[in-house]
């Protein structure tokens, strides 16, 4: 696991190699073991290494033996051992153990198509001296990120987008991002919160050379075909995919453990774990003092089910203090709070391993969300047109509906998003995927936006926040396939979600865990909003510095604040966005060199309101 950075020109033009290295510096913390740069005429690759596998013979970049192609990475190639076993058959041997090295070699082979054989999760920078050409490569749904800002020459490229920043890039707001943030609670790829900075999107990759840039789709999900088999077959297949892509994301050569909750999803990828080692899995989780928040219990069930060594923290439900470090983290808002019980989890356990493996990605490709058993239970559902049904669904997951947004805005910023068409982002997905069933219409949809803009964002970058690896079995690219050529009407029925696979997993987990009640990972903030923090919501939305900025109208949200304070409306999940929102701009747009651990500029401090 690492963060990359670098930069390659058109036309030739170096860039100081002290911007270069403090685009390294930005990102220390995703790679605090070591820092390697490749320089050359017009182009730079950095890679901040954490050190995961071949820790000794591992460090980037690595430069082909003729000098010809450079290679930089941030992620892992699980399968790297039988692809260099391959190699080696074919006259390229690797002389070390090191996936990145894997790559370059795989590249000399086969070019740009050798991605096609990865799997694992991956941001990849190749410099190609001779086409005089980048290759940026990301994953195929997003696990890690991949930023650039390009200005017609130069184009520059990072895991974060603060180290982009180094560049003294104009840091101004993309108004269209906005007005999709106050949709969907986070700001769709390949869209930034900053004007001019795009993200490279999941299963694409791109080449830059003297005579210009080309993007392409190298991964498309949506060409699985619908399968009909007998549901054993299917539990067998989930069985048999998920324990592989458990096993080969075993391969560590530093100590490694899992997140734990005792939810289904993290309970089985623990169980699946424990089939592969000798040694007990190293297993951490966090609970809350207050009860009703608190899933320890069934974290340490399901630890002693399979008898783990068990590291659980208890915190009290106050976190927010870390809202202005998790929002520096992320680059961009996001008004979902349960990044900040992330970075407590994982926190705890990057003081004894340096990777964890997680249950991300389950309920997407699942349906393990109640929003779908609701979504669904609607009689109206069955009969409605596409039309209707996209739209209908496209409400459903709306934070401020398209008349309550156009409310919302100020005068000038309505101005701006005049033909900003956020149902677009959610039409486009569902075009994809026309051919697939409506269940697995609305759960492609969320794999594409709502995993990679969200869900995604969240594990890595709370977990690189304190430079820990995160990995994700249920989204090797198998998992995945297998996921959209099953027919919904497998994963919701009769109102159960995720029904094949908790068939599939009940023998390994028990009924117990597999079958108890969903229990989301975050904290009362919408209580707080009504009494502890009830005046802090006003002093953040409705101060001068906030409203000078001429975003929203402070009549709109005084509105809200009062129904939410008096208990006539819940505005929680709105609040949390807009407070997210002016967050981020005093943290990127009022102070140009914060540092992760200096806030006293921001003016934001909930601490005073818990003592």
């Amino acid at each position: 696991m690492c963060g990359i950075f670098g930069y390659f020109s058109r036309g030739g033009l170096n860039l100081p190699h002290k911007l270069v290295e403090d685009m390294g510096g930005t990102v220390l913390h995703r790679g605090p073991d070591n820092v390697g740069i490749h320089f050359e005429q017009g182009a730079a690759l950095g890679n901040r290494r954490l050190s995961i596998i071949d820790v000794d013979g591992g460090r980037q970049p690595f430069v082909s033996a003729d000098g010809q192609v450079v290679v930089v990475q941030n992620g892992e190639i699980f399968n790297h051992v039988e692809l260099a076993a391959e190699l080696s058959r074919d006259g390229y041997p690797c002389t070390t153990n090191s996936d990145t090295e894997v790559l370059m070699r795989l590249y000399e082979r086969d070019g740009i198509e050798m991605v096609h054989q990865l799997n694992g999760m991956f941001a990849i920078s190749i410099l190609d001296r001779r086409q005089r050409a980048l290759y940026l490569i990301r994953d195929r749904i997003g696990v890690k990120p991949l930023y650039l800002h390009y200005d017609g020459n130069i184009l520059l490229f990072a895991s974060e987008i603060k180290a982009l920043l180094c560049s003294g890039i104009e840091r101004c707001i993309d108004y269209q991002a906005l007005g999709h943030f106050l949709t969907y609670n986070y700001v769709p790829q390949p869209l930034t919160m900053f004007a001019g900075v795009r993200h490279l999107e999941p299963g694409h990759w791109l080449r830059i050379d003297p005579q210009g840039v080309e993007t392409r789709r190298w991964w498309d999900l949506s060409r699985q075909q619908a399968e009909e088999r007998g549901e054993v077959e299917w539990m067998e297949e989930f069985n048999a995919l998920l324990d592989d892509s458990v096993r080969l994301r075993l391969r560590c050569d530093v100590a490694f453990g899992a997140f734990l909750s005792g939810g289904v999803d993290s309970s089985t990828v623990v169980g699946m774990m424990s089939r592969h080692l000798t040694e007990p899995v190293r297993t951490y989780s966090i609970g809350f003092n207050e009860k009703r928040f608190d899933e320890s219990p069934y974290a340490a069930q399901a630890a002693q089910r399979f008898s783990t060594n068990h590291s659980l923290r208890k915190v009290d439900a106050n976190m927010l203090d870390l809202w202005p470090r998790a929002i520096w983290h992320c680059d961009q808002p996001h008004g979902d709070i349960s990044f900040l019980p992330t970075y407590r989890v994982a926190q705890l356990a990057s003081e004894e391993v340096k990777v964890v493996l997680t249950g991300d990605g389950a309920d997407e490709l699942f349906a393990g969300y109640d929003r779908y058993k609701s979504f669904f239970a609607e009689k109206t559902i069955e009969t409605a047109d596409d039309d209707s049904f996209q739209r209908s669904y496209y409400r459903s997951l709306s934070l401020f509906d398209e008349k309550e947004k156009m409310n919302l805005l100020s005068d000038t910023l309505r101005a701006k998003l005049k033909d900003c068409d956020s149902f677009g982002v959610v039409a486009s997905r569902f075009a994809e995927a026309e051919g697939m069933d409506r269940i697995n219409q609305v759960l492609y949809t969320d794999t594409q936006l709502l995993l990679s803009g969200n869900n995604l964002v969240k594990p890595d970058r709370m977990g690189m926040a304190v430079s820990l690896e995160a990995r994700t079995p249920f989204l090797d690219y198998r998992m995945m396939e297998m996921a959209f050529r099953m027919p919904g009407n497998l994963k919701l029925v009769d109102g159960e979600s995720k029904y094949i696979y908790k068939k599939a997993v009940r023998d390994l987990i028990g009924d117990e865990l597999a079958y108890r009640k969903k229990q989301m990972f975050t904290v009362p903030v919408g209580e707080w909003f009504r009494s502890t923090l009830s005046s802090f919501t006003e002093s953040v939305l409705l101060d001068q510095r906030t409203t000078e900025r001429d975003l929203f109208r402070p009549e709109v949200i005084r509105e809200m604040l009062t129904g939410h304070q008096m208990g006539t409306s819940n505005y929680t999940r709105e609040l949390r966005a807009l407070i997210s929102v002016e967050l981020w701009c005093r943290i990127f747009l009022d102070t140009q060199d914060l540092s992760s651990s200096d806030w006293d500029s921001i003016g934001i401090d909930t601490r005073p309101y818990f003592t």
